[in-house]
């Protein structure tokens, strides 16, 4: 089993990623802690293969965590989980050995993807016969190609739904998201629907005066 420790300030999104992991054949869940000095301290005393770190911290930055659990010598790999989008810090993580990086938010598919590469990465063994064998090791970490999403949708178009949803903390409907990112209602709610079914999105009923209650959607963060 590979052992997990997920490190998130935010309760209910490491309540989040703690039940995703645990979704996923092969993985357990070590521990959940809130901060860069639990997380050290947990790493110092408890086996840990893979931490599911964020990288903005109470207490520190997640690029110093990294850092110190490669000063400390632990061999433990780490799956950037966050929403910076800076690539300058994409580069300085990458050089404090980060393996994976997850852009929030994201569906449970994605980090699935994302812990199967890792798991295909962890598991190799032996010794290798030649470069490509090293290359293809390497290469289970990437990803050579985008999720697949249903027919008819596009990556840019759940993108621009998803950033409208993340910025209506307090819910909104199908027809005010697609006038936010001048789409039809159909459409809209097609997106709204696909997000809420991979658990980055909560149904919530509203009911007006008159007629059936309104389905409003609001953010899931994780």
């Amino acid at each position: 089993m590979i052992k997990v420790l997920v490190v998130e300030d935010e309760p209910v999104a490491a309540d989040a990623h703690r039940v995703y992991v645990e979704r996923m054949p092969g993985f357990t869940v070590s521990g959940v802690v809130h901060s860069g000095g639990d997380a050290l301290r947990f790493c110092e005393r408890e086996p840990v293969d893979l931490v599911l770190l964020d990288f903005y911290l109470p207490d520190t930055h997640g690029l110093a965590v990294c850092r110190s659990l490669r000063a400390a010598g632990l061999p433990i790999d780490v799956i950037a989980v966050t929403s910076a989008r800076d690539l300058a810090l994409v580069k300085a993580a990458v050089s404090v050995g980060v393996v994976q990086y997850l852009l929030k938010p994201f569906t449970f598919a994605s980090l699935r993807e994302k812990l199967e590469r890792y798991a295909e990465f962890h598991g190799a063994s032996g010794e290798v016969s030649g470069q490509a064998e090293i290359d293809r090791a390497l290469g289970t970490l990437r990803t050579t190609e985008r999720q697949a999403l249903p027919k008819g949708m596009s990556g840019q178009t759940l993108e621009a739904i998803t950033e409208v949803l993340a910025s209506a903390a307090d819910g909104l409907s199908a027809g005010a998201a697609a006038t936010a990112i001048g789409a039809s209602r159909v459409t809209a709610r097609r997106y709204l629907e696909y997000l809420a079914d991979n658990g980055l999105a909560q149904r919530e009923p509203r009911y007006g005066q008159v007629g059936r209650p309104e389905v409003w959607y609001k953010p899931k963060t994780v």
